[in-house]
């Protein structure tokens, strides 16, 4: 089987050493993604919707879509962004209705990042 490297372009990938996304088979795997453009300080659902955007950018470079989607992991900064984010996960995920977990964590790469999403999709 060949592996298939995805990369976003994120300023953290080549230093420290990981791709966006992993392509094996019927099978990728998307590594932790925020929005690291800034441009959704202090706004959960807005940095949300930002990261989706890269993540479904991913997918469909791997030959994938948010419909192949089993699995979701969630990590926020504070349980009060809990509802606002997961609406946004809901409306991307709403019918799919992936395996799902949400975790709230001290603090994430960059002080103002408030979400950061992980996914596993398999085709078929």
């Amino acid at each position: 089987m060949t592996r298939r490297r995805i990369s976003s372009g994120a300023p953290w990938e080549a230093p420290y050493g990981y791709s966006r996304a992993i392509v094996e088979g019927d099978r990728c795997w998307v590594s932790g993604t925020a929005d690291p453009s800034g441009g959704h300080l202090g706004d959960p659902a807005g940095q949300a919707r930002a990261a989706f955007a890269i993540i479904g950018q991913a997918l469909a470079e791997a030959g994938f879509s948010f419909e192949d989607v089993v699995r979701t992991r969630t990590y926020i900064t504070d349980g009060a962004f809990a509802p606002e984010v997961m609406a946004v996960h809901g409306e991307i995920f709403g019918s799919i209705r992936p395996a799902a977990t949400l975790v709230v964590v001290a603090a994430l790469i960059e002080p103002g990042l408030l979400v950061e999403f992980e996914v596993d999709a398999v085709r078929g």
